[in-house]
C-alpha cells in the first residue's frame, strides 16, 4: 500500500499555477520587476527590428513640413509660416500620441496571432504587467517622436514664450493623454480578429478627432456645428493646453479637461483591456 505525499510551497513562494489561476495576489515589488523584464523584452524586439521605429522618426518631420509649407500660407497668411509653426507644433504633440497609440493595438493583436501572449499567460506574472510593459515602451517611443517634433519646430522658428517648465508640462500632459489612449487601442487589439481590422477601426476613430479639432486651424474658421464638436474634442483641449503652456495664455480649463479625459478613459478602458486579455483565446 503506497502513501501519497504532498509538498507545500514554502513561505514567500508562489507556484506558477496558483498565480496563473489567480489564486494569489502578486506583490508590488514583483509586479514592477515583471513589468521591467517585459519592457526590456519589447525594447530588444525594437533593437532587432529597427524599421519599427521609422514611423516615430519620420512621421513628425513629414507632418511639420507638410502642414507648414502646404497649408501654413493659406491659414496664417503668406510670409507668416513662423506664426503657424507656433500654432501647429503644440497641436501636433496631441496628434503624435494618438498615432503612436494606434500601433500598440496592432502590435498586441499580432502577438496573439503568433502565440506570444499564450506563453505569457502560462507564466507566474500578473496579467496587467504584460499590458503595462507595452505602454511603458510605447510611451518611450512617443517621447522620441515628440522630441523630433519639437526639434523640427525650433528649426522652423518656433519660440517658447513661457519657460522650460511650461514646455515640459506640455510634454507630460501629452504623455498622460497618450497613455490613456493606449488602453483604448489595446482593447481594440484584443477585441478585433486581425491587425488590419484594428488599423481600419483606429483610422475611423482618428480621422474625425484629428481634423475636427483645433490642431491644424482655429475653430473660429469652422461652421457652427463643427465648432460645437471641436469644443468637446479632447484633442482640442490638449492642443489648447499645450499652446498655453508653451506660448502663454489661459491654461487652467484645457489642462483640467485634458486630465479629466485622461483619467476617465484610463478608468474605463484599462480594466476592460485587462479583463479581455484574461479571457481572450
Amino acid at each position: 500500500m503506497s502513501t501519497a505525499t504532498t509538498t507545500r510551497p514554502t513561505a514567500g513562494t508562489t507556484s506558477a499555477s496558483t498565480v496563473a489561476g489567480g489564486g494569489e495576489r502578486i506583490g508590488l515589488r514583483s509586479h514592477l520587476r515583471h513589468i521591467g523584464a517585459l519592457a526590456r523584452r519589447n525594447v530588444l524586439q525594437i533593437k532587432q527590428d529597427p524599421e519599427s521605429m521609422f514611423d516615430v522618426l519620420l512621421m513628425p518631420i513629414i507632418f511639420v513640413l507638410l502642414f507648414v509649407y502646404v497649408f501654413g500660407g493659406a491659414i496664417a497668411g503668406q510670409g507668416r509660416q513662423e506664426d503657424y509653426v507656433n500654432y501647429l507644433v503644440p497641436g501636433l504633440m496631441a496628434m503624435m500620441g494618438m498615432n503612436v497609440a494606434m500601433g500598440i493595438g496592432t502590435g498586441i493583436n499580432d502577438d496573439f496571432r503568433k502565440g506570444v501572449m499564450d506563453r505569457f499567460r502560462t507564466m507566474p506574472i500578473a496579467r496587467s504587467s504584460v499590458l503595462v510593459a507595452k505602454i511603458v515602451v510605447e510611451l518611450g517611443r512617443m517621447l522620441v517622436a515628440t522630441a523630433i517634433l519639437l526639434g523640427m519646430g525650433f528649426l522652423l522658428g518656433m519660440e517658447i514664450k513661457t519657460s522650460v517648465g511650461g514646455l515640459l508640462a506640455a510634454v507630460a500632459l501629452s504623455a498622460a493623454f497618450g497613455s490613456a489612449l493606449m488602453w483604448v487601442f489595446m482593447l481594440l487589439g484584443l477585441a478585433l480578429p486581425t491587425a488590419q481590422a484594428v488599423q481600419g477601426m483606429a483610422m475611423l476613430v482618428l480621422m474625425p478627432l484629428q481634423f475636427g479639432s483645433s490642431i491644424f486651424a482655429p475653430p473660429s474658421t469652422m461652421p457652427g456645428w463643427l465648432q460645437a464638436f471641436t469644443d468637446y474634442n479632447p484633442l482640442s483641449n490638449l492642443a489648447d493646453a499645450a499652446r498655453g503652456l508653451m506660448g502663454g495664455g489661459a491654461v487652467a480649463h484645457p489642462v483640467w479637461m485634458t486630465l479629466a479625459w485622461s483619467a476617465g478613459i484610463t478608468l474605463i478602458a484599462a480594466p476592460l483591456a485587462v479583463a479581455r486579455f484574461r479571457k481572450k483565446t
